[in-house]
């Protein structure tokens, strides 16, 4: 199993002007931890599960640039990008360029978007949730053909494009995996199995649901005729860790008990996020304790 990290939250000692140094260190500890994935949300307001929309919220393909420059090994993603943000070929050029300039590490995490007020606050049209899936698999199918180097038109019910030309191409091969965000067992998983190299779902939810969730996945992928084994499962954990677990904080040993189950049901990939983030000891945990538990 892999460990990820995601930052969800920029609010820190300092204010802004410190930002860039507390996002420096925690991604170089992260991957001096050994950890796999560093990921940021697709938010331009915070979102009312972390805290206040007017808490600092930094765009996240602009984050994940800064830290390729700064790092070699650790792989880049939103956690995810909504749809309705970005024209689907921009998009594509965009996790191309990532990957490019960070030598292959690039995932492009996607979802359907759900936060409405970021929509209204920036003049971004939020159509009904039908629309937004239907778009998102418009753009599935925009970012594949991209990624083939096939610059013949698209035209599908929300997107028209002449020329989706996409030079240069990426260097992960056969291209940067595509994860889709979210549970939904008639439509998310649906696209999961049919374009996606990645799933996300969340820890929160416990053993017994993550279980039935790849069930579902699993029947997804035989109507699609797709190798379920191919898909990179991984779930989002968040955790508060420290070495003695005061203050209802959890131990490297609890996290691990909880790690058991979902591996048992083949989750490979476990992205979490810690709310003492700009401190040494949860990355120094990680290293010394979780990674070499993990193998």
């Amino acid at each position: 199993m892999r460990l990820g990290l995601q930052v969800p939250n920029f609010t820190w000692e300092g204010g802004h002007s410190r930002t860039s140094d507390h996002l420096r260190a925690i991604a170089l500890r992260a991957e001096e931890a050994g950890m796999s994935s560093i990921w940021f949300m697709d938010h331009f307001f915070q979102i009312s599960m972390v805290g206040p929309a007017e808490e600092d919220m930094l765009e996240g393909w602009t984050t994940l640039g800064f830290v390729a420059g700064i790092t070699s090994r650790i792989s880049l993603g939103t956690m995810v990008t909504g749809v309705t943000y970005r024209n689907p070929a921009h998009l594509a050029k965009i996790a191309t360029t990532l990957d490019v300039l960070s030598k292959g590490r690039a995932y492009l995490g996607i979802g359907a978007a759900w936060n409405e007020e970021e929509h209204s606050g920036y003049g971004f049209t939020f159509p009904p949730l039908r629309e937004r899936f239907e778009r998102l698999e418009e753009a599935l199918q925009i970012v594949h053909q991209m990624w083939r180097d096939d610059d013949a038109p698209f035209h599908g019910q929300h997107y028209t494009l002449e020329r989706p030309l996409n030079h240069p191409q990426p260097l992960h091969a056969p291209h940067p995996p595509i994860l889709i965000g979210g549970s939904g067992e008639q439509k998310t998983l649906r696209l999961v199995a049919k374009y996606a190299d990645a799933c996300n779902l969340f820890g929160r939810a416990g053993p017994e649901v993550i279980a039935h969730k790849l069930s579902v996945l699993r029947e997804h992928c035989e109507r699609e005729h797709r190798n379920y084994d191919d898909i990179e499962k991984t779930v989002l954990l968040p955790a508060n860790l420290t070495r003695d677990g005061h203050d209802g904080s959890t131990t490297p040993g609890q996290f691990l008990a909880l790690l058991e189950p979902l591996a048992e049901l083949g989750v490979s990939h476990v992205i979490t996020s810690f709310r003492n983030v700009t401190s040494e000891e949860p990355f120094s945990l990680v290293r010394d304790d979780i990674i070499p538990a993990l193998g």
